[in-house]
């Protein structure tokens, strides 16, 4: 058994916080961060046992500005 880790963004929508796996694509949500997190960990080891993964590849995480006009 093989232990991996991904990212996961999270936003709030409504009620519900939405998590995000970028790396794989899953996506779930919950009431709480933190059911947020188990339904997205969940979902994402449920479509790795259909789909594994390619060989380890490094995930970068940055931040960037963007301006507009209000």
């Amino acid at each position: 058994m093989a232990v991996l880790t991904f990212a996961a963004v999270i936003h709030k929508e409504d009620d519900l916080y939405v998590a995000d796996c970028p790396e794989v694509g899953t996506v779930s949500q919950g009431y709480t961060l933190e059911e947020a997190i188990a339904n997205l960990r969940e979902a994402t080891e449920l479509f790795l046992e259909g789909f594994p993964p390619p060989e380890a590849t490094q995930t970068f995480l940055t931040t960037f500005e963007a301006t507009y006009t209000a």
